[in-house]
């Protein structure tokens, strides 16, 4: 398989740098740019760009611009890196489509295990993987969800939420149980983060969003009965 192409957008060089080596020395190829308007000429011009690690507080064009102008053509995963780490900012990057959200200062180890985890899903490990249930068909490998035969747009982490639910339809599960294998890692945010992702998911399936019921005190039933 080729090497992922990852765009790291970050107005401080030693940041960059950080990020970049770690990168590489995972096997990625890396490319760089110092605030929003070079990360948005470098994505126009490179087509292959698998992934963005994306600061917020940037000159010219801030991370918050880069990502809705990206979300305007792509499903691109997005990681955003800020120092802020008020939760109204962390729920601003999720409603923009943003698929995880990290805090400075942070583990250059857990940004790689999480760069891994997007990566190792997104690039089809599942692949001619097709579900069905109650008019919603997942297709893993494309990374398609259609409702009664009619495509939706959903965010990357939308689309691994709604996986999840259907592969254990029927069965309640705690939020914990949804961060630690949706997110892929040891989750110590706020359990909120899967309420915010469930809100726009059931949107997004219109009627079939009944399908996810809450489960007061626990979390959460996929049930399409």
């Amino acid at each position: 398989m080729d090497r992922a192409k990852i765009l790291v957008v970050d107005d401080e060089s030693r940041m960059r740098k950080l990020v970049r080596d770690f990168l590489v020395r995972e096997g990625y190829s890396v490319l760089e740019a110092e605030d929003g308007m070079e990360a948005m000429d470098i994505f126009y011009e490179e087509k292959d760009i698998s992934l963005l690690i994306l600061d917020v507080m940037m000159p010219r064009m801030d991370g918050w611009q880069v990502c809705r102008e990206i979300r305007e053509s792509s499903k691109v995963p997005i990681i955003m890196l800020t120092a802020r780490s008020e939760e109204r900012d962390e729920l601003q990057g999720f409603d923009l489509g943003v698929d995880e959200y990290i805090s400075k200062p942070f583990s250059p180890k857990i940004l790689v295990a999480r760069v891994n985890a997007i990566l190792r899903r997104t690039r089809g490990s599942d692949a001619g993987d097709v579900m069905e249930v109650g008019g919603i068909t997942i297709d893993k490998a494309a990374h398609i969800v259609k409702i009664d035969e009619k495509p939706i747009e959903l965010s990357y982490k939308e689309f691994e939420l709604l996986t999840y639910f259907v592969e254990n339809r029927g069965i309640a599960l705690s939020r914990e149980k949804i961060l630690n294998n949706v997110w892929n890692y040891d989750y110590f945010g706020d359990a909120r983060t899967i309420d915010t992702h469930v809100k726009k998911l059931r949107s997004k399936l219109g009627d079939k969003g009944e399908y996810i019921r809450t489960i007061w005190g626990m979390g959460y039933k996929f049930d399409a009965e």
